[in-house]
């Protein structure tokens, strides 16, 4: 046999083997793909399995804030128990308790995330028996903590919503018991305590200084109350902030998304210990998650409700003015401290006013104890065509302006409310015909509504309210709670 016959043939098995090997190379990437899929679509599916959800949607109330397109509020509620599990519906949470109760708030464009932590003890107006159905002038002032063990997620968030106009627009509790396998996935948590800590109840010892906690050692720390500081929620409040910052810090030092391993243990921990609404699945918890990743922990802030001593009653507290100024911003997605953004022109009047000052009854309810503030705003509605205007005070201090109106009276309510930037429109259904306007610290001077009557000139104010208490603290999640 020649020899380009030999080398012909050898070239022609060489190839045939090179494309059995492709081919088998070829079908073992496939595989390779496929169980790689497939194990990726348990996980996911194991994941999203263990999430608990709560239908609560038959439970909200039927007058909820304007949805703010763009931002997010998400209900965090810290349980001892697993609330809702075997429960088709809100009242099978009943007795259970809420330790921490945070609003996280998502900027807008998901650059700023803020975690405002609500005192338990505060004394704040809530739905009698959780009843959604009754009007919020009749709500009867109760331990804001009661709402949770009382009515679950939905009566949470009815309070809430009543107190400060902000829509809420997922819920999410976490079993403490959970909690702990969260922190024993990371590794443990550091965490640095000022003083010593001793508390039997919360079965922690540890001395000053800094330590990692396992996930026993960090349910102790979160709920240590009674033994250390003065022996109120707001103590406890400042170190589970601190420790939510280390969960934060962590996770970013250990670089926690780029790791399987830990990330698995973590999710897994973590969605065995949730109970959300329906809609608050694992894909848009991801979405939510990716949308935030690139916010740095100098953009995460913690804020607890500004609060003082309850008069009736030195164990509670109640929400200062301060508190008004805080939900305002983020009502407006604003930060929470240093001095606001401009506000855009009132959203009472951004779309085309439709009925006539002449037809509108207007009460003037000066709130704020400065004399002669209601006669003021009266006399300025009255040259602009509002057909009567009446006046009266109120020992109670709110923050900013507030346009009450009876059921089916909204558009009579806009008209009042252009008069007034920024002011916040209330439904109650105890008024009459007679829209209620209440000043407090930081009224605004009235102006010109588009559709005033007339053209004598807005009287130039001789007084004016006083400014609001706006000392909101805040510390981001890069501070040290020792230093």
């Amino acid at each position: 046999m020649s020899e380009p016959t030999r080398r012909t043939r050898s070239e022609a098995r060489g190839s045939a083997s090179r494309t059995s090997r492709r081919r088998r190379l070829v079908a073992g990437g496939t595989a390779f793909v496929v169980v790689l899929a497939l194990a990726a679509g348990f996980v996911w599916w194991r994941l999203d399995g263990n999430i608990s959800r709560l239908d609560i949607s038959q439970a909200l109330s039927s007058e909820r804030p304007t949805v703010a397109e763009g931002p997010l509020n998400i209900l965090l509620i810290g349980s001892d128990t697993r609330v809702g599990q075997d429960a088709p519906d809100a009242g099978k949470v009943s007795g259970a308790r809420s330790d921490t109760t945070l609003v996280a708030h998502l900027s807008a464009d998901r650059k700023h995330v803020t975690l405002v932590s609500i005192p338990r003890d505060s004394m704040v107006p809530m739905p009698p028996n959780c009843d959604a159905k009754v009007p919020k002038s009749e709500w009867p002032v109760q331990q804001f903590n009661a709402a949770f063990s009382l009515g679950g997620p939905a009566c949470l968030i009815n309070t809430i919503e009543g107190n400060t106009d902000l829509f809420i627009n997922h819920f999410a509790v976490v079993d403490f018991n959970g909690f702990k396998g969260m922190v024993d996935a990371l590794g443990g948590v550091p965490v640095c305590t000022p003083v010593a800590i001793d508390d039997p109840k919360a079965h922690l010892t540890l001395a000053a200084g800094r330590h990692v906690l396992t996930g026993k050692q960090a349910l102790g720390y979160v709920r240590v109350r009674y033994t250390e500081g003065d022996g109120s929620d707001l103590g406890r409040i400042k170190r589970q902030q601190a420790f939510l910052s280390s969960i934060v810090q962590e996770a970013t030092r250990t670089s926690l998304l780029l790791r399987p391993d830990k990330l698995y243990g973590f999710l897994d921990a973590a969605t065995k210990s949730l109970t959300t609404d329906e809609d608050l699945g694992l894909g848009t918890m991801k979405d939510i998650a990716d949308s935030v990743k690139n916010v740095g922990v100098k953009n995460v802030a913690f804020v607890t409700v500004p609060v003082e001593t309850y008069p009736e009653d030195a164990n509670r507290v109640q929400w200062t003015d301060a508190a008004d100024t805080l939900w305002q911003r983020l009502r407006a997605d604003q930060p929470v401290t240093g001095k606001p953004k401009p506000s855009a022109s009132p959203s009472a009047s951004a779309t085309p006013l439709t009925v006539s000052p002449a037809k509108v009854s207007v009460l003037v309810v000066n709130a704020t104890g400065t004399g002669g503030l209601a006669g003021q705003v009266a006399e300025a509605l009255r040259v602009q065509g509002f057909a009567r205007v009446t006046t009266s005070n109120t020992t109670e201090r709110p923050t900013g302006v507030t346009v009450a109106y009876a059921p089916g009276r909204e558009e009579a309510a806009r008209t009042v409310a252009a008069a007034f930037p920024d002011a916040k429109l209330s439904e109650d259904a105890a008024l009459d015909a007679t829209v209620r306007v209440t000043l407090g610290a930081g009224a605004p001077a009235v102006v010109e509504v588009p559709n005033r009557l007339g053209t004598d000139p807005i009287p130039k104010p001789s007084v004016s309210a006083p400014a609001p208490s706006t000392s909101i603290e805040a510390r981001t999640a890069d501070q040290d709670i020792c230093s």
